[in-house]
């Protein structure tokens, strides 16, 4: 498989004609080799730095949601209707991911990964910072939480394109037998942007309340400006993916990549739906709705429950590489089908722990909880890209990945919320919910095919 990677300088910049194309990925001289290393290495920095500070932004605003968005842009609902309020808006951005992910998945199967991945990324800094200037209830009423709702809407637009872009980045730029390690990678950036997010948060978190909700939560929403300079800089030194070149230089796009995709891969994209599910669900129980769970029914300060998620996303960043590298050797689904059952298993022992109020207990449930989640956020990146062939890969692992997004993620706290109310604040539900979504992935594993030993430019590129 070594002989059918992009190697040479000219692959990677897109030679003239098809041929040229054609034999530079047949080439294979050290030299090459060497060069080939180094590429990689930049994308996978580039992806992984520009993934992170997208998901910054992202869980900056899930943070806000669950400890001060009531009571700022919803003072005058019930504590129990201002945190639905909170979470719901919270949930615009997974609604408004399927959408960026068709449109920006369209330009990027028509145009090219790497332009999308810079306008994803000057999408979320600059809502992100407009959030962080925005005006509270008290002093323009209700259009406040419109806006909040609009700047949400677009930050979800702009994470819902950037994920198939910088994955596919790394995945088409990669060598076979490692794309599972490269890819994760990229999922690391995940666990880094809820560290970063969180971190900030806590810093300014430790203020007196009144300062922390006048001007205190607005400063980490700013610091989104500069941190985009940064992703902006270092994404474009990165080239273009090498098998979209090869696409692009043959004219084989497909006209309209949404409707391709659907039309050639209908099974793959309801299998990456339910792959996604018990992934999606349990991180956002596991790192937002407890942060609401722990303080409004458990009573344990706030600060201990975000130093709890920043020790664990901490430690989840580097175990999601070595579970990717893993299922480079063993395959996708064994990794996936045992993060899987292992989170049906713990969805009652998670909480069992939680209730404790122990806060050496309380982390540790978080912490077991997201390397549970990082088996299967691990080898999905590389999974979902093997489903589809190059002309609709965009689109089609975007569909996959981020109509999942809102049906699990995005509704998840709010639905764990709700539950809770109509339990008595017992969590039992919770844990049902969990298992229900544990079960749909693992049917949805089960009959997905096994594609870590695929070729990447012998699925349908035609």
């Amino acid at each position: 498989m070594a002989s059918r990677q992009p190697t040479t300088q000219n692959a990677l910049h897109g030679p003239a004609n098809p041929h040229a194309v054609d034999s530079a990925i047949a080439l294979e001289p050290a030299a090459a080799t060497a060069v080939a290393d180094t590429s990689i290495y930049r994308v996978v920095l580039a992806s992984l730095v520009g993934t992170t500070i997208e998901w910054y932004d992202f869980f900056l605003y899930g943070t806000a949601a669950a400890l001060v968005f009531d009571h700022l842009f919803f003072p005058e609902l019930d504590p129990t209707a201002g945190r639905i309020a909170a979470f719901a808006t919270y949930a615009v951005g997974f609604f408004a991911r399927p959408i960026g992910g068709v449109v920006f998945g369209h330009f990027g199967d028509r145009l090219g990964r790497k332009s999308m991945l810079v306008t994803t990324l000057m999408l979320m800094g600059l809502a992100t910072f407009l959030i962080g200037v925005l005006p509270t209830y008290s002093q323009i009423g209700i259009a406040a939480p419109v806006l909040l709702v609009v700047l949400r809407f677009v930050q979800g637009f702009g994470v819902g394109g950037e994920w198939g872009g910088a994955v596919l980045m790394v995945v088409e730029h990669g060598h076979r037998g490692r794309r599972g390690l490269y890819a994760s990678w990229v999922q690391a950036g995940v666990p880094a942007g809820m560290l970063l997010a969180t971190a900030v948060f806590t810093l300014f978190n430790l203020l007196p309340e009144a300062s922390f909700l006048s001007w205190g939560w607005r400063v980490p929403f700013l610091l989104g400006i500069a941190l985009l300079a940064v992703g902006m800089f270092i994404r474009l030194q990165v080239l273009e993916s090498p098998l979209f070149e090869r696409v692009r230089v043959r004219k084989q796009q497909a006209g309209i990549p949404f409707l391709t995709a659907i039309r050639r891969h209908p099974g793959n994209i309801l299998l990456a739906m339910g792959a996604r599910m018990a992934e999606n669900a349990c991180f956002y129980i596991f790192t937002v709705f407890v942060l609401s769970y722990a303080t409004d029914y458990l009573h344990v300060p706030r600060s201990t429950i975000l130093n709890g998620v920043l020790l664990a996303s901490a430690i989840e960043f580097f175990v999601i590489p070595g579970f990717g590298m893993l299922s480079d050797r063993v395959g996708r689904r064994p990794v996936f089908f045992a993060g899987a059952t292992a989170l049906a298993l713990y969805a009652f022992p998670f909480f069992w722990l939680f209730d404790t109020a122990n806060v050496a207990l309380m982390v540790l449930a978080i912490l077991i909880g997201l390397l549970i989640h990082a088996a299967m956020y691990a080898p999905l990146a590389a999974f979902l890209s093997e489903l589809f062939g190059t002309d609709v890969r965009y689109t089609g692992a975007s569909i996959g990945y981020q109509l999942a997004s809102p049906l699990a993620g995005g509704l998840a706290p709010l639905i764990c919320v709700q539950l809770l109310a109509w339990s008595g604040g017992k969590p039992w539900p919770v844990s049902l919910y969990l298992i229900a979504f544990a079960a749909l992935t693992l049917v949805s594993v089960v009959l997905a095919a096994e594609t870590h030993r695929a070729h990447l430019d012998d699925r349908a590129d035609h």
